[in-house]
């Protein structure tokens, strides 16, 4: 039996110095709806794939919430087999934490979508109208705009003209992008954090340019009815010996100013050696391109700009160190002043960066719990592809409700994992049961403890969706056969089929509304620096 945490005991743990994590174990979809200011969402359907990154000590203390219902019961019992050996449970679950008077948040990446309308009060960030911005446009005048999403975001749909240039990338970049000083930066995301959190770092920065932030982004230019791009990729130049030069003065500014702290090699051995004992995250802030071509062995890729905007994604404990890595220092400073302000007290920049380092290669593996001793049985895209021509298997499609909506196998139906009980008895009767994920693993580690638990064989299809996909079969698209609920996953504003323009209304009022609540909360608090 799990250790039972009272709502109490909880909030003045989170207000306390030492390292714990919060997770809450619901569906991403349910935890947008309410959850607790500082839970990080770890959905039990995926709880093998995120747990190891998010909360690598298996020593951490953890506390779990969910809806009073078995969900986080559930989950300890599988931590303990995984050898995390301080699990608690939240008492009555995020309820019972409402019922004792504390405060719940709707959305995702709460702290840090907070902390962006601190940071824009707080220093008075200046910003734009969209209207206006088109009219300095159309006229001709001296601007450039910068796009500080990743490329993905980007392509999606952009402000014309607009340049990517994700997050901690700008105050790297802006010097060869905007060389002249008279040329005004706007810097815009989809919302507003990031355009906020942008702009305020070219001005940290100190850069001689006027720098703007587009207030509501994307989001903002859409609702002013002005068209955006979609499918672009324009990118910053690489970066010159002289923007470089012009970067590193203002990042040695910016480190003075937030009490940035570096350490060194055998610093960073020696946190390595006590990471039994206090947890460490060490991440590659760069592009994740330049983290593929060469990176530190046990680094993980985070670009500063999404490690500030969604912290909950890669930092799953509080009160933990965070060590932060790039070749030049530029953007590590940039990242870490922010996550200072933020209220992490232990971050550090790794003095010499990658130099005179031996890197690897490639993209980061992604540890997967349990996987290594899974034995489900496993078929290939080719006898999928008979079976299915024979009438002789059922598909599930375990993948979240986006993925399954944007393309799955033919005939196959959509479940949550984390309810398959449910959904199997809204299944047809006959075949063989197939699970299908985009890359096969969570059909794995589902079709292994399906097997084991009910006695019905499983099989689960090798390499997944993506395998399919490869082999050049047709996919299927939209919402048919959903034998699950689509609150899997937090639809943006732009994922609803109808009413996007009232999603993005009620999206930009909720980010606004955010600072307010968090003070009342009194779990967590920001810092502002003097200028």
């Amino acid at each position: 039996m799990s250790k039972i945490v009272s709502p109490a005991e909880l909030h003045a743990r989170l207000r306390g110095d030492n390292e714990i994590a919060l997770l809450d174990v619901r569906e991403e979809g349910v935890f947008a709806k309410r959850h607790l200011l500082r839970a990080a969402p770890m959905p039990l359907s995926r709880l093998e794939t995120r747990l190891p990154t998010l909360v690598p000590r298996r020593g951490t203390p953890v506390v779990l919430c969910d809806d009073g219902d078995g969900l986080a019961a559930r989950a300890a019992a599988k931590m303990a087999r995984f050898g995390y050996g301080e699990v608690a449970l939240l008492d009555g679950g995020v309820a019972g934490w409402a019922e004792a008077g504390y405060m719940l948040f709707g959305g995702v990446h709460v702290p840090s979508k907070a902390f962006g309308e601190f940071v824009e009060q707080a220093y008075e960030t200046p910003r734009i109208e969209a209207r206006d911005l088109d009219r300095r446009r159309a006229a001709g005048d001296d601007l450039v705009i910068l796009d500080s999403r990743p490329m993905a975001e980007y392509r999606r749909m952009n402000i014309p003209g607009g340049i990517d240039v994700p997050g901690a990338e700008l105050a790297y970049r802006v010097h060869d992008v905007a060389p002249r000083p008279e040329t005004t930066v706007i810097v815009n995301c989809a919302g507003r954090t990031r355009s906020i959190i942008g702009a305020q770092s070219l001005i940290n920065a100190g850069i001689a340019n006027p720098v703007m932030a587009l207030k509501d982004g994307t989001m903002g230019w859409h609702l002013a009815g002005l068209d955006l791009e979609r499918g672009q990729s324009r990118r910053a130049p690489a970066v010159s010996p002289e923007g470089l030069a012009r970067a590193r003065a203002a990042a040695a500014r910016v480190a003075r100013r937030f009490g940035v702290r570096t350490i060194d090699r055998d610093g960073l051995a020696r946190l390595e050696a006590e990471a039994d004992r206090r947890g460490l995250y060490l991440f590659d802030v760069r592009d994740p391109d330049e983290y593929a071509a060469g990176h530190l062995p046990g680094s993980r890729s985070a670009p500063g700009g999404q490690l500030v905007q969604a912290t909950d994604t890669y930092v799953g404990a509080w009160n933990t160190r965070l060590v932060l890595v790039d070749d030049s220092g530029v953007r590590a400073t940039m990242t870490a002043s922010w996550l200072i302000q933020m209220g992490w007290r232990e971050v550090y920049v790794l003095a010499e960066g990658l130099d005179g380092a031996t890197l690897v290669g490639g993209a980061a593996a992604t540890p997967v719990l349990g996987l290594d001793a899974c034995e489900a049985e496993t078929i290939t895209v080719e006898t999928l592809a008979r079976m299915l021509d024979a009438g002789a298997a059922v598909v599930v499609d375990l993948d979240d409700s986006l993925a399954y909506r944007a393309g799955h196998i033919p005939g196959a139906w959509f479940a949550v994992r984390s309810r398959l009980d449910a959904a199997l008895a809204k299944l047809p009767a006959k075949g063989d049961l197939v699970f299908a994920s985009q890359d096969g693993v969570i059909a794995r580690l589902a079709a292994a403890d399906m097997t084991a638990t009910s006695g019905r064989p499983t099989l689960a299809l090798d390499g997944g969706t993506d395998a399919w996909r490869a082999a050049g079969l047709a996919l299927e698209e939209g919402e048919s056969r959903m034998a699950a609920a689509t609150d899997d996953v937090w639809y943006k504003p732009y994922d609803h089929a109808a009413g996007v323009e009232d999603q993005m209304r009620a999206y930009l009022s909720w980010e606004v509304d955010l600072v307010h609540q968090i003070a009342r909360d009194g779990t967590l608090s920001f810092a502002r620096f003097p200028d």
